[in-house]
């Protein structure tokens, strides 16, 4: 084996991207352009999803890989795990990689899952003996001993990550990468496969754990990176890296007002998110403002949605105007007010976050605004910082003594 798992040297990728004005979703239109202008080249401008990343992990780290939307994660894993070339740079790995990247990877729907577990291994150099001697563990961890003869494409979302994720882990890979797809499954499997990562992590194998949750990369992870825009901007301690997370909130929050610097298809813009009050107390209403632009070409109406983050990133609360039926029409300019009346949110800074949504996003408005809340207590006695020191939110609770 070699001295690191994993080393790079100026690990870059980038993707070509046909310009807007030649996408065209029609033949006849595409016939028609061709013949107009016959001699016409297409135009592409570069995107850049990774630059310039160095960086040697060693053997027995569980590495956790954190950023915003679109700085890069998935792109680096799937670099490492060579499910795509880099466009520049060396990539030197010690040893076999497993991975599970998306719902679906490495399974092929018309074959059982019986089948799919010895297709894994072969892929991944094993024998036949090797992934027979392994094959009872992957079959208990997973719980899907009943329906192991029968084909993966019927299987649930749920079933296929167990599944996946249980050959990953159990097949004597030196390296396992692992995206944020476990957020699919249950919360007890979820909890199983993190304590079998850190076991994989014991037993001198490294791992690559991608996820935007501050307490399962903290639970989970023995140091971090944290990317921005692409670049490694963060390597290190996993306290570390989140604190380069939030020092790094205010240049990012300025880069979010170019709406064209921002994740979306662009055909519909926020022009204004704010919160009403940036300070307040716990119990208050949390109150935000939108603009939206007007789209007369977009057919069918769109929702919004907005996601409440605590200073790690973590998603404290996730408030979708399709659940209150509230849908808007593009044809026209829309304001809009949400407001939050409970839970009551623990003292610190939050940010909002914007989405506006068809079946896919149109605009992502990240760090769209902030929330200050304020260091009071909302209840009516005073007690030790140890009553108040645990859970995600504060509650509106009483008790009742009979």
């Amino acid at each position: 084996m070699r001295d690191t798992a994993i080393s790079t040297v100026g690990l870059s990728k980038s993707y070509r991207i046909a310009s807007a004005h030649e996408r065209t979703n029609r033949i006849t239109d595409a016939v028609l352009n061709r013949l107009r202008n016959p001699f016409a080249r297409a135009r592409y401008e570069t995107f850049s999803a990774l630059f310039d990343v160095t960086v040697d992990l060693p053997w027995g780290e569980a590495v956790g890989i954190i950023g915003r939307n679109g700085a890069g994660k998935s792109t680096l894993l799937k670099l490492l795990t060579r499910i795509t070339a880099p466009t520049s740079g060396l990539i030197d790995l010690g040893g076999r990689v497993g991975s599970l990247l998306e719902v679906g990877t490495g399974f092929h729907p018309e074959l059982t899952g019986r089948e799919n577990i010895f297709l894994n291994g072969a892929l991944l150099g094993m024998t036949r003996k090797e992934i027979i001697r392994r094959f009872d563990e992957i079959v208990e961890f997973s719980g899907v001993a009943r329906f192991l003869d029968t084909p993966v494409k019927r299987y649930s979302s749920g079933m296929y990550v167990r599944l996946a994720f249980s050959v990953a882990a159990h097949l004597d890979t030196e390296i396992l990468a692992i995206d944020e797809v476990l957020a699919v499954g249950d919360a007890e499997f979820q909890a199983k496969s993190l304590a079998k990562m850190r076991d994989v992590a014991r037993d001198g194998r490294t791992v690559l754990y991608v996820s935007h949750q501050a307490q399962t990369v903290t639970a989970l992870c023995t140091s971090a990176m944290f990317l921005e825009r692409g670049q490694l901007s963060y390597h290190g301690s996993v306290d570390g890296a989140f604190a380069a997370y939030r020092d790094s909130f205010e240049h990012f929050q300025t880069q979010q007002l170019d709406a064209h610097l921002r994740p979306g298809t662009g055909t519909l813009r926020f022009t204004r998110v704010a919160a009403v009050l940036q300070t307040i107390d716990p119990r208050d209403d949390k109150v935000v403002e939108f603009e939206v632009g007007a789209g007369p070409e977009i057919v069918g109406k769109y929702f919004v949605s907005c996601h409440i983050n605590d200073a790690d990133g973590n998603i404290v609360l996730q408030c979708d105007s399709r659940l209150t039926g509230t849908w808007f029409d593009p044809a026209r300019e829309n304001r809009g007010v949400l407001i939050i009346a409970s839970p009551w949110l623990r003292p610190g800074r939050y940010t909002v976050d914007m989405y506006l949504c068809q079946a896919g996003i149109l605009d992502a408005w990240e760090g769209a605004d902030t929330i200050e809340v304020l260091p009071s207590s909302p209840y009516p006695e005073l007690a030790s910082d140890e009553a108040l020191a645990h859970g995600r939110v504060l509650a509106d609770f009483r008790y009742e003594v009979g």
